[in-house]
């Protein structure tokens, strides 16, 4: 199990290989697109584009 965290509101959720997918459940809850891994300088996900979003 990993964690994932909302970018937008800092919701912290287990991804989608544990039984009950938090982080896919907020995501539909509450329509936060972005999300990141829950280890720090790893990856990072926009669904609402599906991509990865490049800081400026």
């Amino acid at each position: 199990m990993h964690l994932r965290r909302c970018l937008i509101c800092d919701h912290v959720g287990c991804c989608d290989t544990s039984p009950r997918r938090h982080a896919t459940a907020h995501l539909h809850a509450s329509s936060h697109p972005l999300v990141a891994s829950g280890e720090p300088g790893q990856w990072a996900w926009c669904h609402a584009d599906e991509l990865v979003p490049v800081p400026r």
